[in-house]
């Protein structure tokens, strides 16, 4: 069995896998109980499974884990915490913008991963980069509107 050194969410894991193309959100989920990415659709097309590594958005589905070896993995457990969430999950929660919360992990990744590049942004820019992540509940506008706020409170 194949084995991996990862940084997850600041910490240093080892695994076991029983193939080193596993996608790591099966890694995630499955050896690591870090279940926040959701599988969606399986084929990157949803966003649901959406993780930051190194700095950039990505579809976790895809994403083979001997890929993401020695690389920063960032999950949505480890934006923020309860007592002090990521300025996006604060404004996600001002604005009111989930409603089942299956995509609301993708949104917020993506999401963070554009405010880290670019701490201030318009509509457009928000609506750029979640055109990859998509939302049957109908709270799409409120999203856009928590990503400007948190655009806001970063500025």
């Amino acid at each position: 069995m194949p084995e991996f050194t990862l940084n997850v969410n600041g910490n240093s894991r080892t695994i076991n896998v029983r193939d080193s193309q596993e996608p790591l959100l099966y890694v995630l989920r499955d050896a690591l109980a870090l279940t926040g990415a959701k599988y969606g659709c399986g084929l990157g097309q949803c966003g649901a499974c959406t993780v930051i590594v190194d700095g950039e958005a990505v579809r976790s589905c895809l994403l083979p884990i001997v890929s993401v070896a020695g690389k920063k993995v960032t999950t949505i457990e480890g934006l923020g915490t309860p007592e002090k969430p990521h300025p996006l999950q604060s404004a996600f929660i001002a604005e009111q913008a989930a409603q089942c919360g299956y995509c609301v992990t993708g949104m917020v990744m993506t999401g963070a991963a554009l405010l880290a590049r670019r701490p201030s942004i318009t509509r457009e820019d928000a609506q750029q980069a979640l055109a990859g992540n998509l939302c049957r509940c109908g709270t799409h506008e409120r999203i856009l509107r928590a990503m400007l706020r948190a655009s806001k409170g970063a500025a």
